[in-house]
């Protein structure tokens, strides 16, 4: 089930401990336009379709994405039409960005940061979602994973002081995931014969997140990270 589907059919509760990836991002990305003052301008490095436009109604919204990821998409309501590598904003713009789930799709994702990093004005917010363990999509432009030790040096080169950096769950919350996505190799009513097994262990396996002390086994990382005073201009 996609999670388009899960917000439609499912219960709050049980879709955000089904599909809590998703539910880490909808917090973090709430709790980013909390944080910055209402008509405050925020870019959305990577937006895709603009899903978490709505979290910024009382701000300056800008979407941008290259266009290219999804063929599906539909990329008609985006600001800008642009590559994250060279953005076409002037230093020191925005008081917040926003990229979510996209570093992974960029070719040079240090460049990409170093840009972000230019267009934010000193003490701006960047919020990132990274996966780390995490299916091939939208091929074929899905080119990497990241650890933490990764994302912090990212954001190192890019100038960004790290204030949170924050692994979505560990080892029972991944395995619990993979077994609900295994279901989509089986055709049509075959779907029931592994469902009998695989749903409830994906009920129950999250209960046991609490052994897993290290979190080395995760979907992903949520980041946030602070622009401090000082140079960025474009490489």
């Amino acid at each position: 089930m996609r999670y388009e589907t899960a917000r439609r059919v499912l219960p709050g509760g049980l879709r955000r401990y089904i599909y809590s990836f998703e539910a880490m991002i909808e917090d973090a990305v709430n709790e980013l336009a909390a944080r910055l003052p209402a008509g405050s301008r925020v870019l959305d490095a990577g937006a895709g379709e603009g899903q978490y436009s709505s979290y910024f109604r009382q701000h300056r919204y800008t979407g941008v994405d290259l266009g290219v990821g999804d063929t599906a998409w539909d990329y008609g309501e985006l600001d800008a039409i642009a590559d994250l590598n060279r953005l076409p904003f002037r230093d020191d713009t925005f008081d917040g960005s926003l990229n979510i789930v996209t570093l992974e799709h960029l070719k040079e994702p240090k460049q990409a940061l170093r840009e972000i990093a230019r267009v934010l004005k000193p003490g701006g917010l960047l919020l990132i979602v990274a996966p780390h363990e995490w299916e091939v999509h939208q091929s074929p432009h899905d080119f990497f994973r990241y650890t933490k030790h990764g994302l912090a040096y990212l954001f190192a080169e890019a100038g960004l002081e790290v204030q949170t950096l924050e692994p979505a769950g560990g080892y029972f919350r991944l395995v619990a995931r993979r077994l609900l996505s295994g279901l989509q190799f089986f055709p049509g009513p075959l779907k029931l014969i592994p469902a009998v097994f695989f749903l409830p262990l994906a009920l129950v396996l999250p209960l046991f997140e609490g052994l897993d002390k290290e979190k080395n086994f995760t979907l992903g990382y949520r980041c946030v990270a602070v622009k401090p005073a000082g140079r960025f201009s474009r490489a």
